[in-house]
């Protein structure tokens, strides 16, 4: 089983590169890092740790976009995987982030994995008009629409929120498929939904019964008539036990997600050495 870092990135502390850098030195196999354009102050919509209208942390409203922080990234690692948990890939242009993801990988030499969300904040969504009721039917679209354009040497889609002519887009991306796994509640929907459009699952911070979701996840897979098994990344939102691991690992986990504190950069690098080690990195 793998083990990745997250980061959730800010306009203080650490940068994206120092801690991507150190990631990979440490023995850790993927970087990761969040996605909020802005938040609305006035909201409607709960965030779903704290059950209302509060964040449990500042970070939310200071993101740094994840893209540019990949890219920044790139040029001081070699190996480890550059991702997202969670980007939110309708509040973008399609044609355009598709671009983008197919440089970052172009340019990584093939290590972009997109952890993608349907978004929680609905206001959020809601400036960028893409209707609450119909998020899942945006993202879908934008995931075939984009892989269209990294696959095909004329590419089209027609849908009804994505839409364009036969088109030439370079550069293609390296991987033949890039990974796109999907940060969200593990009930049967979105289960299904992993199934039918995504290659995986990353738990969210609140997540209970992983095991038995993990088993559900692996059946939805096996019903959609998929090959092989999905990517599964259990964020460790508290420190898991010795047993915990193991359980995961046996159940098919692929990864576990370790965040890193919110804190100095000396001190960020100095978890990493002591977290790498505690692991057998």
């Amino acid at each position: 089983m793998r083990h990745g870092i997250v980061l959730f990135t800010s306009d203080r502390g650490i940068t994206p590169a120092a801690a991507a850098r150190a990631a990979e030195e440490n023995g850790f196999h993927s970087f990761y890092v969040p996605e909020h354009t802005h938040i609305p102050i006035k909201r409607e919509a709960a965030h779903p740790g704290t059950g209302g209208e509060a964040l449990p942390d500042d970070r939310y409203m200071r993101t740094l976009d994840p893209w540019v922080s990949l890219a920044s990234a790139v040029t001081v690692t070699s190996t480890i995987r550059l991702a997202t948990a969670v980007a939110l890939p309708v509040e973008s242009d399609p044609i355009t982030l598709a671009k983008t993801i197919a440089s970052l990988d172009h340019l990584s030499g093939g290590r972009v994995t997109i952890g993608a969300g349907f978004g929680w904040n609905t206001d959020e969504l809601a400036d960028h008009h893409v209707p609450a009721g119909k998020r899942r039917t945006v993202l879908r679209e934008y995931v075939e629409a984009m892989r269209a354009l990294w696959t095909e040497e004329q590419a089209s889609y027609s849908g009804e929120f994505v839409s364009f002519g036969p088109s030439w887009a370079w550069p293609k991306p390296v991987q033949a498929r890039i990974p796109l796994l999907i940060g969200a509640g593990g009930g049967p929907k979105t289960l299904a939904w992993i199934a039918a459009h995504a290659d995986g699952w990353m738990t969210t911070p609140t997540e209970r019964d992983i095991l038995d979701k993990v088993a559900a996840l692996h059946t939805a897979w096996s019903d959609a008539g998929r090959a092989g098994s999905p990517e599964i990344s259990v964020l460790a939102s508290m420190r898991p036990s010795p047993e915990d691991i193991a359980a995961w690992d046996e159940a098919g986990v692929t990864e576990i997600m370790w965040g890193l504190p919110d804190k100095p950069e000396d001190e960020v690098l100095a978890f990493l050495s002591r977290h790498a080690r505690r692991l057998g990195l």
